[in-house]
């Protein structure tokens, strides 16, 4: 035997040795059988390539708490805002609205499940246009008078990203307070030379999770995909928008149709925490609780005048350092809550299981379950896989739709015009398992009907499926689609 193929022979045991430990180790954490097969597949079938994949990509960190809050300020204190206010419901039911009392397992669900406050707020606005929801950021930064607290996972060096960029640092130089918090990889293109002029303002930028070799926290597949704005802790922003070009004029899309929202009251100290929490994992460092960053947390009995608007909301965050998968709890409790209509909007649909079939169960059992993606995605794998799910939805009653005039990025759930849910996270297995998303639930039928208003409008710009149809489409697309099915537990 040679000297190089005794090498070989080595590396190739070595390797072998490796697989079957990360295969033994996949099983014995009790996951999804679907998913750990999948890994497991991966790992035997591509030598050295499957085993790099498996650990930048499949390790879950859920249990072992990479992102650990043990012992961080805001989290102790939004535990313990949420076991009193449960406490309070629990203990005096009259603290409870009496029209949201309808909704009290969801919202004890999102109180234990994710330490989510009910929050009483004086507005929510709705933006169903990038545009429209980044001009409406660029009006609130122009109009703070304290602190700035920006989160995105993509910032460009673009016009967009330059209009923000010109607005913090004119704001930072008039004695303002300006954070900013940027994911790394969404911001992988992002110049030195941009960053440097932020910093140079005085402005503290940081990057989540920065990818460095051999870092714990160095995760491509655990990322930062929140988008959040607070202005001197009263006013907030969360939704699907991102700070480029592209969600402002469309890009290479006729249209870029996305929702943001904008909320002042008490749910702004959630978002508050969020920001906090995640600057603390950058920099590992407490951030003294102050009443000028939280003005806005109102008590669980407060009363609003007669002619006062009441919007009731709670804000979900969830990623790697949660206890549990929340925001795919609250989307399961929402969909299980419905009984006449579910208009579903998301970019991205690869749905686990758990959720795949409760929209399956609520479209046999007579609820009018609409699900609008793009005809035409911004990722071609993910989106032959979402493709993938159209002829079971179709089957089980789902009406779905394919949104034909540009790109179509919000995250929505609108149940019955009731309530619905605002946020960051698609309906695919990544935000509901690896990234840190942020979404709201809104308990309010005025906002609920504007989406679903938005929703019937949004159709004339679709094709709708027909079942017999779509079973007929070219042999080529139902390979593609086929083959990143398989990818999907992994997506």
């Amino acid at each position: 035997m040679t000297y190089w193929e005794m090498i070989s022979v080595i590396l190739y045991l070595s390797y072998l040795v490796l697989a079957i430990y990360a295969s033994l180790a996949i099983i014995y954490k009790k996951l999804d059988p679907v998913k750990s097969l999948s890994w497991i597949v991966v790992i035997l079938m591509l030598p050295y390539i499957g085993l790099i994949v498996y650990i930048l990509f499949g390790q879950n960190f859920r249990k072992t708490k990479i992102y650990n809050r043990k012992g961080v300020r805001d989290e102790r204190f939004r535990r313990l805002n949420s076991y009193r206010q449960l406490k309070e419901f629990n203990s005096k039911p009259e603290l409870l609205p009496e029209d949201l009392r309808k909704f009290r397992k969801l919202i004890n669900l999102n109180i234990k499940g994710n330490k989510s406050v009910l929050g009483l707020n004086s507005q929510i606005e709705i933006y169903f246009s990038g545009r429209d929801s980044l001009d409406a950021m660029l009006q609130s930064i122009g109009e703070a008078k304290q602190h700035i607290h920006l989160q995105s996972y993509i910032i460009e060096d673009d016009i967009t990203g330059n209009r923000f960029k010109d607005l913090l640092i004119e704001k930072a130089n008039s004695g303002i307070e300006v954070r900013l918090i940027y994911d790394d990889v969404g911001c992988w293109n992002l110049s030195s030379s941009f960053r440097e002029q932020l910093t140079k303002a005085g402005i503290e930028v940081l990057a989540f999770a920065p990818v460095k070799f051999l870092s714990p926290t160095s995760r491509i597949n655990y990322r930062n995909h929140r988008k959040i704005l607070v202005v001197d802790g009263v006013v907030g922003f969360l939704g699907g928008v991102n700070i480029a070009d592209r969600y402002y004029n469309g890009g290479n899309f006729e249209e870029w149709r996305d929702t943001h929202m904008k909320i002042v009251g008490e749910s702004v100290s959630s978002l508050q925490s969020s920001f906090l929490l995640d600057r603390y994992f950058i920099i590992n460092q407490q951030f003294r609780r102050k009443k000028k960053y939280f003005p806005s947390f109102i008590t669980p009995d407060v009363t609003f005048e007669a002619s006062e608007r009441r919007y009731y909301s709670q804000i979900i965050a969830s990623g790697p350092d949660s206890d549990w998968s929340s925001i795919m709890q609250c989307y399961m409790g929402a969909i299980s809550k419905a009984t006449k209509h579910i208009y579903l909007i998301t970019p991205y649909f690869t749905p686990n299981e758990t959720l795949l079939n409760a929209l399956k169960i609520a479209a046999l059992g007579g609820v009018d379950v609409c699900l609008m993606i793009p005809e035409k995605g911004d990722s071609p794998i993910t989106h032959w896989c979402s493709l993938s799910y159209a002829a079971e939805m179709l089957e089980a009653g789902v009406k779905v739709y394919l949104f034909s005039k540009g790109f179509n990025h919000s995250k929505v759930i609108s149940i019955d015009g009731e309530f619905c849910i605002v946020g960051s996270a698609n309906f695919d297995n990544r935000s509901m398992e690896h990234n840190f998303e942020i979404t709201s639930i809104i308990y309010n039928s005025e906002i609920t009907l504007q989406l679903d208003r938005q929703f019937i409008k949004d159709t004339e710009r679709c094709i709708s499926l027909a079942g017999s149809k779509w079973a007929k489409r070219g042999i080529k697309n139902q390979i593609k689609e086929s083959f990143a099915r398989l990818l999907s537990p992994l997506l």
